[in-house]
């Protein structure tokens, strides 16, 4: 445990199109099963912590993961916590993006319709904002992409370098502070 406020990150449990690599951004799909199970057991790994706001994305995956995890009751949805708008590749696998786009990468390129890198990141950085004003911890609950992009704004790095941290379903991952509040850090990253 640190001396300083820890920021927890949960990517919510698998859903259909989650475990068929299909993009879900904005189509509010549930849990499956197992995403479900997944989900009761981020309570383990969150046991004995204790929070001074716990968010949500507003989709019913990041809500009912906070849910099973033993915060719904505290959970508070942030419309800004929403996954990546993916325009028209919503349901869209990267192998069927990629036979009409070849080359395509999300971080860098974007989706029509949708959202770019830098759309994302001026919710992330409202979000960073804000997590930075709370005197305490905060446990957050949202989806991979927009998770991604957090970590890389809280570490300082363009929205882009999201692309470098990869995130599993049902997982845990702690932000924090090194030496004084002026050095944020990631603690630990992708914990199942």
């Amino acid at each position: 445990m640190s001396a300083f406020p820890e920021i927890y990150l949960v990517r919510h449990g698998e859903t259909e199109w989650s475990a068929s690599g299909k993009h879900t951004g904005l189509t509010d799909i549930p849990l499956t099963p197992a995403g479900e199970a997944a989900a009761g057991r981020v309570a383990e790994r969150l046991q004995g912590l204790s929070f001074q706001a716990v968010w949500s994305s507003p989709s019913q995956r990041a809500f009912k993961t906070c849910t099973l995890a033993g915060f719904g009751s505290a959970g508070v949805k942030k419309a800004d916590l929403a996954e990546w708008d993916y325009g028209a590749y919503e349901g869209l696998t990267t192998k069927q993006i990629l036979i009409e786009r070849p080359g395509w990468r999300l971080f860098r390129d974007g989706c029509p319709d949708g959202e770019a890198a830098e759309d994302v990141r001026v919710r992330v950085d409202r979000i960073v904002n804000e997590l930075r004003d709370v005197n305490g911890n905060v446990l957050v609950f949202s989806s991979s992409h927009f998770l991604r992009v957090l970590v890389a704004r809280w570490a300082g790095l363009p929205p882009q370098d999201g692309a470098l941290f990869v995130l599993d379903t049902a997982s845990t991952s702690v932000l924090g502070y090194e030496h004084d509040l002026g050095e944020p850090i990631i603690r630990r990253w992708n914990q199942r």
